[in-house]
């Protein structure tokens, strides 16, 4: 996992190319005029997807991991807590699902704010869990950038 602002974005390349073009294109700005729903930038292989949704309790949300994409998350407006954890820790709860490339789990893990300005970058080995409400639930619009691993 990668935590980090927008101004240290640049220096996470990585020589994948993908990834490095996701990293140049949170760098861009103007972001949070971006529509609502799915941009291809490189068709399957790298697309944004721009979302709003409320916050939520902690009880309601889930740990979640991805094999086929790697997420990097930037919140554009409001605020939410995430969850991190190494998934080899992690409990599965709910099997794989190849179409949706997603599987739920279980377990303990660290959490962080994500505020404006701020990216989180998961791996295929990260858990993490998104749309969790600070103290109340807030109205929250985030990209997230699918990058495809292979």
């Amino acid at each position: 996992m990668i935590l980090d602002t927008l101004e240290h974005s640049s220096r996470y390349r990585t020589g994948l190319a993908r990834l490095d073009a996701a990293l140049s294109f949170i760098g861009r700005g103007g972001l949070d005029a971006l529509a609502l729903g799915r941009h291809d930038l490189q068709g399957d292989a790298l697309y944004a997807l721009v979302q709003e949704y409320d916050t939520r309790p902690l009880a309601s949300c889930r740990w979640e991991a991805h094999r086929r994409y790697i997420d990097v998350q930037l919140v554009l407006r409001g605020e939410e807590r995430m969850g991190w954890a190494a998934l080899g820790g992690m409990r599965e709860v709910v099997p794989y699902d190849a179409d949706r490339d997603v599987a739920f789990f279980e377990g303990a893990g660290e959490f962080f704010t994500l505020r404006p300005g701020m990216f989180a970058v998961f791996f295929p080995q990260d858990a993490h869990m998104p749309q969790i409400a600070l103290a109340a639930p807030v109205a929250v619009r985030k990209l997230v950038l699918k990058v495809a691993v292979s």
